[in-house]
């Protein structure tokens, strides 16, 4: 007897939630993710505070997404690299500094990004 497989849209529904789980265990589980979510309602509260342009949200709202995206990316490499290698190991530790270094890179990012929106509104 044959399953009878899901139709499309229960299969999305279904990785909605998984990815809404993932989200919730990031944000329950880590302290860096927890630090950019303050910082991303923080810099919201900026933007309605300073009534900044559609085009100032399209941007502050994209650095949110890619630094809190990048920051669970490098969370998830971290996981799978001590899963494969639990004990210290220079070639794991080179893929965990190389992923740290991505969500720098998108850290420094945002900084900039924001600098242009809000150092105008503040002086």
């Amino acid at each position: 007897m044959s399953e009878k497989k899901d139709s499309f849209l229960v299969n999305r529904l279904k990785s909605v939630g998984w990815a809404f789980k993932g989200a919730l265990i990031l944000l329950r589980t880590e302290a860096s993710i927890k630090i950019q979510f303050f910082i991303a309602i923080l810099v919201t509260i900026a933007g309605f505070y300073f009534e900044i342009s559609a085009t100032e949200w399209l941007f502050q709202v994209a650095m949110i997404g890619l630094v809190i995206s990048i920051e669970g990316i490098n969370t998830s490499i971290e996981h799978i690299a001590d899963f494969i290698h639990p004990e210290h190991h220079s070639s794991i530790g080179r893929i965990k500094d190389v992923a740290a270094g991505a969500v720098f890179f998108a850290g420094i990012t945002a900084v900039i990004v924001a600098i242009i929106i809000y150092y105008p509104k503040l002086f």
